[in-house]
């Protein structure tokens, strides 16, 4: 017999576990009618097909009576198929459930998962009446006791914050102490292994590349690739289940609860801003199919055609209160249900894009900001994407942290010896204030950055001046062409002491830098270890070992070291404040919360077209709370030149002395006095001063 079903209720979408059923909800604007698809328990057999009886609003609902958890369904949306106005319904492709929490079976890359008949002239203007059901994934009934919190948040201060960037299965794939079951795992990420790594280095918060489920590009499995970084979304309230352990999603849960235990927070990188349904030419998997014109903004005028700000193929359409919902309910599902600390907005953006263009307080922003369950959690954008004036950089309002890409540039260049690099230097130590030093924001809203997945590794900026990505089979045209990178006269390895030597140290400069500067300092895994992708900036379809973190290869020295760097500045406040340093007067003791000196010991001459060398005294803000005015200067030496160079430092207050905290030009160099008036710093390199008692 057919299963029963009735009206339902339509206040919570998705899935939801009653007494004595299931009632589901599915929002769709222009369907005329939509259609529940139930499946066997292998998800191979259609067992049943029951319209959705009820419509309130644009939501269609029905309550299926004896349903239980782990039924497997899908929907069938009826309508009109008229691409040039915008819609592509298509009842013969079943449809995931926006709203599911679990997912079974793999989408398998096939031409009847498209709308439109693939042989046909008409292209996406014809219709296809193939079934997709065999090639899809379904959806999923979950039980709400498999999702109930087991962990709270930990809420850290951002200027307390070390942010370690990774990738589930690129971590933990080649690790030797990870048991070879749980490697690429979350199991595995959370492993004692791991977590004794991240203690070492200090770390406070893991970000997470994409781990919402996603789908291979069907462009890559054509040439026998996938996609490992995971931006091509399909569920945002699904775990990726090829991360999956011994415990499937429990290994999820207990992850999060695992690093909080350690004190570590969990960051998930998320993308809201398109699906992996691509452009016109793509899929019908679940949005598309519901209701193409309301989940995805299309061409004014030519509404076959999608919005690509995202240079993806298609633009979720935020400004739709259903589509904004979805997003808002999902962040807080990751929050309320699964534990997680914050968030990194790929491409925002294209989050805040209305119709009159990028508005830091469009609709999304203003949902985000008011809502209470996301009130203690990190938010962290990307600040561009390819769109019209995409590039946002310092725009986004107090409650975000941004990644800094004029960080990352400046850095490169300065050690690299480019011209006029040095003056810009200067603004970024000091938390890009020119960019973020508004509307009340705070100095961590600079997320600093040497290295991040998209790009070179640390170690390859200092060994290719070009990108290698033959690999990704696109003719060594993908990928950033600026890296303001340097290989020291040899591309690649070198069997040369002398250059070898000189690429660590020239590692050890920038990662002092980065632990030396104001904001929020994020280290991309493997970069502590001098982890190299052979010169791969773009290795987002390599799951292999180009992208897999090399253990074997670590150089523990290097690990030592950035070991130290983090020791050093979580010991002293100057050097992670929350308030920017503007040279104002302390009314503590009059004194400036930064200098700037040269070598000579007189103010810097920041006109000088040459200048390459200088120092910074850090103190306590002028702007903080008098109950923060810490009395531990730190004096930051940066010596650029290849040489070394005499450095006039200031005189010690009484009964205090300087002693060296850090040198890049010996990485194990322990704390020892410095000799009054001047000492002679090697070069290239970083020296940090600190002031101790007398004995």
């Amino acid at each position: 017999m057919a299963p029963q079903i009735t009206s339902g209720s339509p206040v919570r979408l998705g899935a939801q576990l009653t007494e004595g059923g299931v009632n589901f909800a599915v929002f769709s604007a222009n369907a005329t009618k939509m259609e529940l698809c139930l499946f066997s328990s292998d998800g191979k057999t259609e067992t049943a097909r029951l319209t959705l009886p009820e419509r309130t609003g644009d939501i269609w609902h029905g309550h299926v009576q004896g349903l239980s958890a782990g039924t497997l369904y899908g929907y069938r949306a009826h309508g009109t198929y008229a691409p040039e106005q915008g819609h592509r319904f298509n009842p013969h492709k079943l449809l995931l459930d926006p709203y599911t929490r679990e997912m079974q079976g793999n989408w398998i890359s096939h031409a009847a998962t498209l709308g439109y008949d693939v042989t046909s002239s008409a292209s996406d203007l014809s219709f296809d009446r193939r079934d997709s059901a065999r090639y899809v994934p379904k959806s999923v009934v979950s039980d709400p006791q498999d999702f109930k919190k087991i962990t709270e948040q930990l809420a850290l201060k951002w200027e307390d914050t070390l942010i370690y960037e990774a990738h589930v299965k690129g971590l933990t794939q080649q690790h030797p102490d990870v048991t070879a079951a749980l490697r690429g795992t979350y199991d595995g990420l959370a492993s004692d292994a791991v977590i004794d790594h991240l203690h070492r280095l200090g770390i406070t918060a893991i970000e997470l590349l994409p781990v919402h489920a996603f789908l291979n590009d069907g462009f890559l499995l054509k040439k026998g690739l996938v996609n490992y970084w995971g931006y091509n979304t399909i569920g945002f309230f699904a775990p990726e289940p090829r991360y999956f352990g011994p415990e499937g999603l429990l290994g999820f849960r207990k992850m999060v609860q695992r690093f909080h235990d350690a004190g570590i927070e969990v960051i998930l990188d998320v993308v809201y801003n398109h699906t992996a349904e691509g452009d016109h030419r793509g899929p019908t998997l679940s949005f598309r199919g519901l209701d193409n014109a309301s989940y995805y903004r299309l061409l004014s005028g030519q509404a076959r055609y999608y919005v690509n700000d995202t240079g993806t193929g298609n633009t979720v359409k935020l400004s739709n209160p259903h589509v904004l919902r979805l997003v808002m309910d999902s962040l807080r599902f990751w929050v309320d249900c699964m534990g997680i600390d914050g968030f990194r907005f790929d491409l925002a953006t294209t989050l805040g894009r209305e119709d009159h263009g990028f508005d830091p307080h469009g609709g999304f922003f203003d949902a985000l900001r008011q809502d209470p369950v996301l009130a203690g959690v990190k938010l962290i954008a990307e600040p561009w994407d390819i769109g019209p004036g995409g590039y946002r950089l310092g725009q986004f309002t107090p409650e975000f942290g941004e990644w800094n890409d004029a960080y990352r540039d400046t850095v490169r260049r300065f050690w690299k010896g480019d011209a006029h690099s040095a003056q810009e230097l200067g603004a970024r130590l000091l938390g890009s204030a020119g960019e973020f030093d508004c509307g009340g924001r705070r100095a961590w809203s600079s997320v600093n950055f040497l290295a991040a997945h998209d790009g070179f590794t640390l170690a390859d900026i200092t060994q290719y001046t070009r990108r290698h990505n033959e690999a990704n089979q696109e003719n060594n045209q993908d990928g950033h062409n600026a890296n303001h990178s340097d290989n020291f006269g040899v591309e690649g390895p070198s069997p040369d002491p002398e250059i070898e030597a000189s690429r660590k140290r020239r590692r050890r400069n920038m990662l002092a830098t980065l632990f030396l500067s104001q904001g929020t300092p994020m280290l991309l895994a493997g970069d502590e270890m001098g982890n190299s992708q052979n010169g791969n900036n773009n290795a987002y379809c390599q799951d292999n070992e180009i992208a897999w973190l090399d253990w074997a290869a670590a150089d523990p020295e290097m690990t030592a070291f950035v070991t130290k760097l983090s020791a050093f500045r979580k010991k002293h406040p100057a050097l992670r404040q929350s308030r920017f340093l503007h040279s104002g007067l302390r009314p503590s003791d009059g004194l400036p919360d930064v200098e700037w000196t040269g070598f000579d010991g007189h103010p810097l001459n920041w006109r000088d077209p040459g200048l390459s060398n200088l120092c910074m005294m850090l103190r306590c803000s002028a702007e903080a709370a008098l109950h923060a005015d810490a009395d531990d200067p730190v004096f930051v030496i940066f010596n650029r030149d290849g040489k070394p160079a005499d450095v006039c430092i200031p005189n010690p207050p009484a009964g205090r002395h300087w002693v060296f905290g850090l040198d890049t030009s010996d990485e194990a160099a322990p704390e020892q006095p410095v000799p009054s008036g001047a000492i002679t710093v090697d070069g290239p390199a970083v020296v940090a001063l600190v002031l101790m008692g007398s004995d």
